[in-house]
């Protein structure tokens, strides 16, 4: 398989590329490790007329901490991420997502920013991304806005971003005092994106639920917030009880889809069989309570 002719253009800078992003209009796509999109131009389902590079520009690959917040740039590979002290000590769900990402090469090119910005309905980091409420800094000629996990991702493949844009970086709040979190998935064979998978963080306090996100893949065209599990266990004792209540209301927080509807937005980019959603559903809720059960034990719920 041979992708689609292209122009190719290299950023020198963040500005730089920017400018390339205004200057060559409609059809660009933005280049970092590339691990999402060239498979895409491979299997002919994305055409740009133009690609700007972003792998050269100096400064992008960072990983920091800075107050309560740990940021990433644009082109810090997963590796470097999921082999970081400071992102296992200070945000575990995100390293935790990281080493479910496909194989070590993969991740030794792909990036972080980049797999959150491709906006995958089965891929780990957008979930985990969600699930942390984490905030993504758009940079275009016109300057720079910040947008929140939660109104970023809006259809396969499909974000807040405008096509002049940049995702620059990727910043996750810190996990603070009595705060777990777990990512747990199944695929069907060890690499493979998981037919459904969950991020959890929770924190705990007195043997009670203060604070919780849960958010789902595989299950929507785009990761899920749980809404209704996390209103089970806000405030409840943090128990298995609780837990097992919260897993069961899973299925509350998902919109029915048609099996064709997720083959439309799934099925392409993964060669996956074809998987209902009922049995989609119903892993997504094995993997919640799992994910559940490692991240309350970790916040001292569960003794």
């Amino acid at each position: 398989m041979k992708p689609p002719p292209f122009s190719y253009h290299r950023g020198r800078t963040p500005e730089h590329a920017a400018g390339l992003l205004r200057e060559l209009g409609p059809g660009t796509r933005v280049l970092a490790g590339g691990q999402s999109l060239l498979p895409m131009l491979n299997l002919r389902l994305a055409e740009p007329a133009h690609l700007v590079d972003l792998g050269s520009i100096p400064d992008l690959g960072f990983i920091r901490h800075e107050g309560d917040r740990l940021v990433v740039g644009a082109t810090a590979c997963q590796s470097a991420v999921e082999h970081s002290a400071d992102v296992r000590s200070l945000v575990p769900l995100l390293a935790e997502a990281v080493e479910n990402v496909a194989h070590p090469p993969i991740r030794h090119r792909g990036t972080v920013v980049g797999s959150i910005a491709h906006a995958s309905a089965v891929a780990e980091l957008p979930c985990a991304a969600l699930a942390l409420d984490a905030r993504l800094t758009l940079l275009s000629a016109d300057g720079v806005r910040t947008v929140g996990a939660g109104e970023f991702f809006t259809g396969a493949f499909i974000t807040a971003a405008r096509p002049d844009e940049i995702v620059a970086q990727v910043d996750f709040p810190v996990a603070g005092p009595g705060t777990g979190q777990a990512w747990s998935e199944f695929s069907l064979r060890r690499g493979n994106f998981p037919v459904a998978g969950a991020a959890v963080s929770v924190t705990v306090a007195d043997g009670r639920v203060i604070d919780v996100a849960i958010a789902v893949c595989g299950v929507a065209d785009r990761p899920v917030r749980l809404h209704a599990a996390e209103d089970v266990l806000r405030g409840a004792t943090a128990d298995r009880e609780t837990i097992a209540m919260a897993a069961a209301a899973t299925v509350a927080g998902l919109e029915p889809r048609a099996d064709g509807d997720l083959a439309a937005h799934i099925l392409p980019v993964t060669s996956a069989p074809v998987l209902g959603w009922a049995y989609r559903a119903s892993v997504a809720t094995s993997q919640v309570r799992r994910a559940l059960t490692t991240a309350v034990t970790r916040a001292g719920g569960i003794r």
